[in-house]
């Protein structure tokens, strides 16, 4: 079986943000009326939130192209092939990363700026979710060492994950953004510590992984230069060669 790179670079909290690159600065600016980015120290912070919001979104789009691809093996009884089980671990790998530097990273930050009965339900019902996922991980686990029942957990993890995901894409993340300042977004972003480092030599390449060529490059875009050119000498070759979900 083939395994993730070992070696990886950091960027700040993996999949839900990262520290916006110049490009992502100047468009900012302009925007408000800043050309180059300069002017006030808010603009650094519409550039956190607006970099978070697309590496959001496009891990969101990455679990579901997965989980497409976990269904259709599992629907033509090949789950238990090398590379579809080592896809399958790297999307748990992925789940995991998100759903920690959440929790560890951004509601902290939510919580303290708008510590209100309706903004704590939210984070509430997201960590909900979050166990719910994490339980129906387990049972397509579970299913896949057993040899049975593979199909029915992949449709329940798929309604779990579907469901976590539209409501941080319509409620969680507006709520975020309306609630964090600039300095919040530069502090999130520059927040890499702990065990749930970002693992970006293994996420960049997967996020991007067979997605439209606009969304690519709004993506792309998004990262510093040093890590776009990393990303194509090096990472996305290297995992190519993974061969993730290939039958």
């Amino acid at each position: 079986m083939s395994h993730p790179p070992r070696d990886a670079g950091r960027i700040g909290m993996g999949a839900f943000a990262i520290r916006p690159s110049a490009a992502t600065r100047r468009t900012a600016g302009h925007a408000n009326g800043h050309p180059k980015g300069r002017g006030t120290g808010h603009d650094t912070g519409h550039d956190g939130r607006a970099a978070c919001r697309v590496v959001a979104l496009t891990a969101h789009v990455a679990f579901r192209r997965d989980l497409d691809r976990l269904e259709a093996a599992a629907s033509s009884g090949k789950g238990g092939a090398a590379h579809v089980r080592a896809g399958w671990e790297n999307l748990k790998r992925q789940i995991r990363l998100h759903h920690d530097l959440q929790e560890r990273v951004l509601w902290p930050r939510v919580r303290r700026a708008a510590d209100r009965a309706d903004v704590r339900a939210v984070l509430a019902r997201t960590r909900a979710e979050h166990a719910r996922v994490g339980e129906a991980v387990g049972e397509v686990d579970a299913a896949m060492r057993d040899g049975a029942g593979l199909p029915g957990a992949v449709r329940d993890l798929r309604r779990a994950l579907e469901s976590h995901l539209r409501h941080e894409e319509m409620t969680v993340i507006p709520l975020a953004e309306a609630v964090l300042e600039p300095a919040d977004w530069r502090d999130a972003a520059a927040d890499d510590g702990g065990p749930g480092g970002a693992e970006a030599a293994l996420f960049v390449p997967w996020a991007v992984d067979g997605i439209a060529p606009v969304a690519r490059s709004r993506f792309l875009t998004a990262l510093p230069g040093p890590l776009r050119e990393r990303n194509r000498m090096v990472w996305e070759p290297r995992y190519r060669k993974l061969r993730l979900w290939s039958i």
